[in-house]
């Protein structure tokens, strides 16, 4: 670090970034007790191991290869081959990719985007609470968490990636390129693993299989609205010299960005975040009449949709598309569930898949005409390259593959917990074999049969 000015700027991006990464923990921690709460008594321990094993299972594979495809996939395969170079940088036995005193920036820039992984593992953990495997959710968490995320985030969140520059995509906050991919990719998963036993009656309606503590949920709600706080602030640049983006930021003074270098600022997206959030809370409670589990959601979904455009809005357009996007977010979930029989547990899908897609669109023509890039040559933002975006991001790198990967584990029977387990509870299962627990139940059946046979 040469000069003063450019190391106290290092070490306070240094600082910052480690700071935004530690509230997001509290998203992780957020989604736990949410879902916890939300699964039934003899499903807890299941639904909480399932969860907390995304962080080192996401964690090496991210470490191992995941980094490696952000940087390496910008233009492939469309518009491009892989860039190798970028990439060779970012390979877990580069220099950067260590303690070492030259470098402050890639850990805990790779840290910040490791807890975006974790989180799209987490919605689509929700989703499948109470009847999948965890050996086959694990699958997918890697599959989501370390290469179909960052993929698309490497196409449409890098200051350089091909939807960017040739669609005019603009996703500043990640309604797409982690929301909408997570709500498509569990609902691939849900196509496939199909409804809890009992959810739908034989008529085909659907029950309700209220949250086992309200309260619980409460909380880790709230925890996931600072974490995702603390996730607006991770996708921004703190500061940066216009002249290490070619001079296409205009003025001498140095600035924050977003994350395609775009000029911004924290207070803007403080507006904009509370706003949006309110919006959300408002709208769910009006649509669910008070419904106090779509109340909760509505506010994160609220946010979610407007944080495609969340940069550049103004706070009223927040406040009114992160209310409109709860609206349709909540009718859909409604109508898929009746129509295709969905059981989403926890309405992952909705809160966050539907709800990303919508804000993806409505950020099209609210934001029509404005540059996506500071830099030259770069598509602006438009109608199509925002719903070609979101069909690339919740349909091509989060729907199709998870159905795929779902088809083949139901195929050869790893995907779903056996009928009986699922009946007797999840939590029953952890600590035997599926061979041994099955042997067990029917001794139990047994012992139950000659009991009532003696007391008759």
């Amino acid at each position: 670090m040469d000069g003063n000015l450019n190391a106290l700027t290092t070490i306070f991006t240094e600082f910052y970034y480690w700071v935004t990464v530690v509230f997001m923990f509290l998203i992780h921690v957020g989604f736990c007790l949410y879902e916890v709460s939300a699964s039934r008594h003899k499903n807890h321990m299941h639904t909480l191991m399932k969860n907390v094993m995304i962080i080192p299972l996401v964690t090496i594979t991210f470490f191992l290869f995941g980094w490696w495809i952000y940087w390496t996939f910008p233009n492939f395969p469309l518009f491009g081959t892989l860039d190798l170079d970028a990439g060779q940088n970012n390979l877990p036995w580069s220099e950067t990719m260590g303690t070492n005193l030259s470098d402050h920036i890639t850990g805990v820039f790779w840290a910040a985007f490791l807890l975006f992984s974790w989180t799209a593992a987490s919605i689509v953990s929700g989703s499948v609470i109470e009847r999948i495997r965890s050996s086959a959710f694990w699958i997918h968490a890697i599959l989501i968490g370390s290469v179909f995320w960052v993929i698309d985030a490497a196409w449409g969140w890098h200051y350089a990636g091909w939807m960017v520059r040739e669609l005019g995509y603009h996703d500043a906050y990640a309604s797409g390129v982690i929301h909408a991919i997570a709500g498509g990719y569990a609902l691939g998963v849900l196509t496939v693993l199909g409804p809890r036993i009992g959810k739908f009656d034989s008529n085909g309606v659907a029950r309700i299989i209220p949250p086992h503590n309200p309260w619980l949920l409460a909380v880790g709600i709230f925890m996931i609205y600072t974490g995702f706080w603390g996730f607006y602030a991770a996708c921004n640049v703190p500061i940066i010299s216009p002249a290490l983006i070619d001079g296409q930021i205009t003025g001498a003074t140095w600035t924050a960005t977003n994350i395609y270098l775009t000029p911004t600022t924290l207070s803007a997206i403080t507006f904009n975040f509370l706003m949006s959030l309110s919006g959300g809370l408002m709208a769910a409670y009006i649509v669910s009449k008070g419904d106090a589990f779509w109340t909760f959601s509505g506010g994160l979904a609220g946010i979610i949709t407007a944080s495609a455009g969340n940069d550049l809005y103004h706070p009223i357009q927040a406040l009114l598309i992160g209310a409109a996007g709860v609206i349709c977010a909540y009718k859909l979930h409604y109508y898929v569930e009746r129509k295709f029989k969905i059981d989403d547990a926890v309405g992952a899908v909705a809160v966050h898949g539907y709800a990303g897609v919508v804000g993806l669109i409505i950020s099209g023509f609210v934001l029509w005409g404005v540059p996506s890039s500071p830099f030259d040559g770069y598509a602006a933002i438009n109608p199509i390259g925002q719903l070609l975006g979101a069909l690339i991001m919740f349909g091509l790198l989060g729907f199709l593959p998870a159905y795929l990967v779902t088809r083949v584990q139901s195929s050869l029977g790893i995907l779903r917990i056996p009928e009986t387990i699922e009946l007797k509870g999840l939590d029953f299962v952890d600590n035997l074999s599926r061979e041994l627990a099955e042997e067990h139940l029917v001794a139990i059946e047994k012992e139950r049969s000659v009991q009532d046979q003696t007391r008759s």
